[in-house]
């Protein structure tokens, strides 16, 4: 080749393909001048690291305000993966399913509302099958052993069971009461995100209220 043919840029794209280290994708030019391509990956990789810091520091500032809040929305999605839920009571003489359980939270009130359908099954019969339904209000309260908020003085509202005649009786009352305290002892309604808790470090959980229709966690 004459100098003219190895001057031209077609002939530098050659030349770089036969040679060792090639980086297909990185212009010519940064190519034949290596002091360039660090430059340019230098500050390639500040750009991005300020990205993400940048991002990561909002999240975080996000999370680490005075208080976490929940929506019902988050409380019902984890509700709906963790039922329906069957219990055996007075030794496995009554059975209790609890199915399709509904949240609600008043704009104006400070305890949620839960909405159960109910199955009631005596001497081994199914209880699968909804035959009744039942509510109950409750504040919250968050559980450190379980990361997680759990009811906090529920309090039955209402219980309809057609063949109880419609009625509670105080059996159904007795029965309900019993897991309703179990429930709110061990199972959480809610149970907050490692990834979450993680991102809170040094700073503790204290007060759980509801407030215009959502769950405030206050930190400490």
């Amino acid at each position: 080749m004459d100098a003219a043919t190895l001057a031209s840029p077609h002939a530098l794209r050659v030349v770089l393909f036969m040679r060792r280290g090639y980086r297909p994708g990185i212009p010519v030019e940064h190519q034949m001048n290596p002091r360039r391509t660090l430059q340019t990956s230098f500050a390639i990789i500040v750009t991005v690291a300020a990205l993400a810091l940048l991002s990561a520091c909002s999240t975080v500032g996000a999370l680490l305000g005075d208080d976490l809040r929940f929506t019902p929305m988050q409380l019902q999605h984890s509700l709906d993966r963790n039922f329906p839920k069957h219990y055996d009571k007075l030794g496995g003489l009554v059975s209790l399913t609890l199915m399709n359980p509904r949240l609600t939270i008043p704009q104006d009130g400070n305890r949620l509302r839960l909405d159960f359908d109910l199955g009631l099954g005596a001497l081994g019969s199914d209880s699968s099958k909804s035959s009744g339904h039942f509510a109950l209000t409750s504040a919250l309260r968050f559980d450190p052993s379980t990361r997680g908020l759990h009811l906090q003085e529920p309090k039955i509202e209402q219980v309809d069971v057609a063949a109880l005649g419609g009625a509670m009786n105080s059996s159904t009352r007795a029965l309900l009461n019993s897991w309703l305290a179990e429930y709110a002892r061990e199972e959480p309604v809610y149970r907050l995100d490692n990834s979450l808790l993680d991102k809170l470090g040094s700073r503790r959980i204290g007060t759980t209220a509801i407030e215009n229709g959502n769950v405030v966690v206050r930190l400490d």
